[in-house]
């Protein structure tokens, strides 16, 4: 009697049981995958901006705005100041202009919710890829098309290496492009 539960549970529970558990793993793995990605990550904003009208409509330049993105590492998120630059003037008596003039008024900064980000073991510099002629829209996809701005690309190890190794393909707007390093340490610092 003992011997037949035994082979029950060896020759039927046990692999259905894996196969439960493996199935579980890999269908959460892919179903998840955008959100750990950040694929479609598209916060709620303090304040409501468009980037169709602003980089779109009215071809601003994304560096007007983010500033220092061809001498530093970061691409600064924008502080009042810099949209107070044309909003003290133009229009003024919209709803989400005074939120903005209240922000500028009070000293405090806009609590912007970041929405492209590296992730910390990972070393990246703007500069370098923007000083290179790679297009912001490469990495953060046609912002001058999105009211709302999302990751539209992963920012992923996969996906710099994708670009690093074959930079023809990813890059085709450039004449001239080099393969970027490809070693452990260029990235993990």
């Amino acid at each position: 009697m003992k011997r037949t539960v035994l082979d029950y549970a060896l020759k039927i529970r046990l692999p259905l049981t894996l196969f439960v558990v493996a199935a579980s793993f890999i269908i959460t793995f892919y179903v998840a995958r955008p959100e750990r990605d950040g694929v479609g990550y598209a916060p709620e904003q303090p304040i409501k901006f468009s980037h169709k009208l602003h980089a779109g409509q009215m071809a601003i330049d994304c560096q007007y705005c983010h500033i220092g993105v061809t001498k530093e590492r970061h691409a600064i998120i924008p502080s009042v100041n810099i949209c107070m630059n044309c909003h003290s003037v133009a229009r003024k008596d919209k709803p989400e202009i005074i939120k903005l003039t209240q922000y500028y008024e009070s000293g405090k900064p806009i609590p912007w919710k970041r929405i492209h980000k590296v992730p910390e073991y990972a070393y990246f510099n703007h500069s370098v890829h923007v000083n290179k002629g790679i297009d912001c829209a490469t990495c953060h996809g046609d912002v001058r098309e999105m009211d709302v701005v999302s990751e539209v690309k992963p920012f992923t190890m996969t996906a710099c290496l994708d670009c690093h190794r074959n930079p023809q393909a990813q890059l085709p707007y450039l004449k001239v492009v080099k393969n970027g390093p490809e070693n452990c340490w260029a990235c993990h610092r």
